[in-house]
């Protein structure tokens, strides 16, 4: 069955993690996807390992990082930076419903690679940008990567310890945050497109992205003026919500309601504390969050995790174990839900991956490839344009194209 964008057709620029991740999106949902690769060394991430996918042989191929974020595209090396690589990358653009790239602003320009440029040759052309600090403002023309992202936008103020220090989130949730959004924004400029036939650039910054995604916590200084702190695992505005020690290791315990706390209490033996005017609302428990947490951390140690997991489970107290990544892909929800598929790759046979989180009943996602070799798909796609054996051997010569 075609996916849902199986009528779309992408020309993906971009390095790295949050352009890419767009581009995995768009061919999960079914749209062709076209790489376009620096020759000879690619994707800057297909070097970010170990570890590295190995062929049947053990030598080492692409790096696991490269794999996360490139699923089901076409791979072709164009060497931009010469007149006949750019011609043939504006072949393709002229071609296709939406270019990706996350290149520094202006970067693209003097390669007429750009958005006023391609557009004269596809005026329905989505073209979306992404960078760190946006198209415009004072910033515009730094290098943004996520870890300082995650930092100049707030989310590290409010990871981590109270007494330690500020801590990024353990993936690069800044990128992977803004290729989501950018999936969404593409979407959204097709939908515009079918209806009034126009095309437009959307201009993504990683910057922006993180501070939407503050959410909650953004809004909480909106309102009440005072910037959050880090509280560690707690929850700023519902209490008792974090991890708690067991007898023999931890837990998430996540009481959501005035209910809950007071069925964790009569669980816990403690139906005292749900009754105590302190504690009885949550309101009152984020206020005296100080007094309470240490009562809930006596108490969860009395019993282990195994015990807590299974009978707070059954009184419909929401927790879970803090699970290693070993633990995650043998869950059997995880299992159920296919979280884990595998993926035909030409030089390693199979390789693993991960499924996208959308299931869609009509449209199935498939996965029918794994990431590209470098430069796999090359002949292929200019064939595709219409240039003869002859004219792409001389490219080759040329090392315009690989």
């Amino acid at each position: 069955m075609a996916g849902a964008l199986s009528h779309i057709k992408v020309l993906d620029l971009s390095r790295i993690l949050a352009g890419p991740w767009a581009g995995q999106m768009l061919a999960d949902f079914g749209a062709e996807v076209i790489k376009v690769e620096r020759p000879g060394c690619g994707d800057d991430t297909r070097g970010w390992g170990p570890p590295f996918v190995k062929d049947p042989d053990g030598n080492p191929t692409d790096a696991a990082y490269f794999h996360a974020a490139n699923r089901g595209k076409h791979s072709i090396a164009i060497d931009m930076t010469t007149p006949e690589g750019q011609a043939l990358i504006k072949r393709l653009a002229a071609e296709v419903d939406v270019v990706i790239e996350n290149y520094k602003v202006g970067g693209l320009k003097k390669y007429g690679l750009d958005y006023d440029s391609l557009k004269t040759v596809n005026p329905g052309l989505i073209y979306c940008s992404v960078t760190g600090f946006g198209q415009d403002g004072p910033y515009a023309q730094r290098a943004g990567y996520d870890f300082m992202i995650q930092a100049m936008g707030g989310l590290m103020s409010v990871t981590g310890d109270a007494d330690g220090q500020p801590m990024k989130v353990g993936v690069a949730l800044a990128d992977v945050m803004t290729g989501l959004y950018a999936c969404n924004g593409i979407q959204a400029a097709l939908l515009h497109r079918n209806e009034t036939g126009v095309g437009q650039h959307i201009d993504m910054a990683l910057l922006d992205v993180q501070v939407a995604t503050l959410a909650n916590q953004a809004m909480n200084y909106l309102v009440g003026g005072k910037p959050p702190v880090r509280l560690g695992n707690a929850h700023p505005n519902i209490v008792p919500y974090e991890a708690f020690p067991t007898a023999d290791g931890h837990i998430i315990l996540a009481v959501g309601n005035d209910a809950q706390f007071a069925r964790f209490c009569a669980l816990a033996g403690a139906p005292e504390l749900a009754d105590n005017p302190a504690f009885v609302t949550n309101s009152l428990r984020v206020e005296n969050r100080a007094q309470l947490t240490p009562l809930v951390a006596g108490l969860m140690r009395s019993h282990s995790s195994d015990w807590w997991l299974e009978n707070l489970e059954l009184q419909g107290v929401p927790c879970g174990p803090i699970n290693t990544l070993d633990k995650v892909f043998a869950d059997p929800q995880v299992k159920h839900r296919r979280m884990q598929v595998d993926l035909p790759h030409p030089a390693c046979g199979s390789v693993p991956g991960v499924a996208s989180p959308v299931k869609f009943s009509h449209t199935p996602i498939e996965y029918n490839a794994a990431p590209p070799i470098l430069g796999q798909h090359t002949d292929e796609v200019l064939a595709s344009l219409g240039l003869s054996e002859a004219e792409i051997t001389q490219l080759k010569a040329l090392n315009v194209v690989a």
